[in-house]
């Protein structure tokens, strides 16, 4: 039963990647994605339930913790939340003349796969299982960013393929010098994250710094940190809404999650004070990226995309601060910033449609025109900026503390004025899509992705809001009271608590 829990998550989108192959995509097929996702949440929240500790299974090529659970909770949420508003997205982009059923069939089928490849990169019991699949969402995912098939959008996917792959090469390489050291150390092959921890003692410390440097840079570069991230804001400001909702609120997530693996079994032989500044630098780095870029930005997917730095930063920082509280903070974060996130980008892949530019100057009076898009959209940006009652003000507090305390003042002060400009930015550039007098949206002039002036009825906007409205009030909820969650939490931030 356990097994058949843990192995669902990437079995069920599988088969339902199968179903779209054969029976295309229709108003009957259009609901198996959101029913697939609905499934590996409910999957996650059954193991989280009935195993209390690490379990291995399929002769040891998964492995479940309480890491793990988390991290499919994060996926099935998000995944949920994109894949229910992904039918109205698509019957827009149909009906508008930019998408065909065939189109809606390669899309749906390549999302599962997404999906398929993320869960099995946090179910791998190895880090080189980790490494294949998050490789994986690199191939499916560089066709959705390509999907609209204009200039902007393929320019868009090779760029993501080529600075991806650069930083996934760095990876592997740091993988083999990693097995090396395991190697000589007795501790066997196939880089199993749980007994390289056991055999951390034996591990050769230079020969394992060079491989966790190359690691987490390599891994920071799928997480969007910097210096490696400038193919988030092209790919995200051209693949379609739903793919960007599960690129920023799972794909960054996924990805930092292997860094928290390595970071667990490198303190274990090298100390705290290595990764921690590593950590520190990455993070205050993309803070500063994107607070520098945000400033100026004038496409609205794209200052969610460098947004979504901004909060890899903020978790990079909080994995720098370390123990289980920080540890805690950032889990906590990740699912917060996919709901908000998540919702954020599905609300403006519907602003895109209505209004058929992507600039932000080209969008006035949201508020009189779309009510309920402009209070999700306004309701999003608060949750981003941490503001009350949302989760990512108490991730983003606890977070602060840690830095504090754990000799990172100077460097978590510096963080606070970067997120305190990124916050005036990002009100700044909502506040004037959503008030003032209405104006008549044409098509993106320069920088936009291509779409159609003219959009879609305010009916058909609000027909899809409903996966938005619940994702939010989730995230309202999480801010208030975390209930089972909270024990997850802190089981899951014990798993990589460092120890000096």
């Amino acid at each position: 039963m356990v097994t058949l829990l843990m192995a669902a998550p990437v079995l069920v989108p599988v088969c339902v990647a199968i179903c779209y192959l054969l029976a295309g995509w229709r108003p009957l097929t259009a609901w198996l994605a959101p029913v697939s996702a609905a499934l590996t949440l409910a999957s996650a929240l059954a193991l989280a339930a009935v195993l209390p500790g690490s379990r291995a299974a399929l002769d040891g090529l998964i492995r479940a913790d309480r890491l793990t659970e988390f991290m499919l909770i994060v996926i099935g949420s998000v995944g949920l939340l994109a894949t229910a508003a992904t039918p109205a997205w698509l019957r827009g982009e149909i009906a508008a003349g930019r998408a065909t059923t065939r189109t809606a069939a390669r899309h749906s089928v390549l999302v599962q796969l997404f999906l398929a490849a993320m869960a099995a990169a946090v179910l791998a019991a190895s880090l080189g299982v980790t490494w294949v699949a998050i490789e994986a969402t690199t191939v499916a995912t560089a066709f959705l960013v390509g999907q609209r098939r204009t200039r902007a959008a393929v320019e868009a996917a090779w760029k993501y393929v080529v600075i991806c792959s650069a930083g996934i090469a760095l990876a592997l390489l740091g993988l083999l010098l990693l097995n090396a050291a395991a190697a000589h150390a007795g501790a066997g092959t196939g880089l199993d994250w749980a007994r390289l921890a056991a055999a951390a003692t034996r591990l050769n410390p230079a020969v394992t710094r060079i491989a966790v440097a190359l690691l987490i840079v390599g891994f920071g570069t799928k997480a969007g940190l910097a210096p490696l991230h400038a193919w988030l804001p092209d790919a995200h400001g051209q693949a379609p809404a739903p793919v960007s909702a599960l690129m920023s609120g799972v794909l960054l997530s996924v990805a930092f999650c292997a860094i928290l693996r390595v970071t667990a079994i490198a303190d274990l032989v090298l100390g705290t004070g290595f990764t921690r500044a590593l950590l520190a630098v990455l993070g205050l780095g993309s803070l500063l990226v994107a607070a520098s870029l945000l400033i100026r930005q004038r496409d609205y997917k794209r200052m969610l995309a460098y947004s979504s730095i901004e909060h890899m930063g903020v978790m990079a920082l909080g994995a720098a601060a370390g123990g289980p509280l920080a540890l805690a903070a950032v889990l906590l974060h990740m699912l917060g910033h996919g709901l908000a996130k998540g919702s954020l980008f599905v609300s403006a892949g519907r602003m895109l449609q209505a209004t058929g530019t992507s600039r932000i100057d080209g969008v006035r009076g949201l508020a009189s025109r779309l009510p309920l898009l402009a209070a999700c959209t306004g309701a999003g940006v608060l949750a981003l900026a941490g503001f009350p009652p949302f989760s990512l003000f108490a991730s983003e507090i606890g977070i602060i503390r840690a830095g504090f305390a754990t000799g990172l003042g100077g460097v978590t002060a510096a963080a606070l004025i970067l997120m305190i400009v990124i916050t005036a930015a990002l009100l700044a550039h909502t506040s004037r899509m959503l008030l003032g007098t209405d104006a008549a949206a044409g098509p993106a002039a320069g920088g936009g992705n291509g779409s159609s002036a003219g959009g879609a009825g305010a009916s058909d906007v609000t027909a899809g809001l409903a996966p938005v409205v619940i994702a939010l009030a989730a995230c309202a909820v999480l801010g208030l009271y975390a209930g089972p969650l909270a024990g997850l939490l802190h089981s899951a931030a014990h798993t990589l608590t460092r120890t000096p």
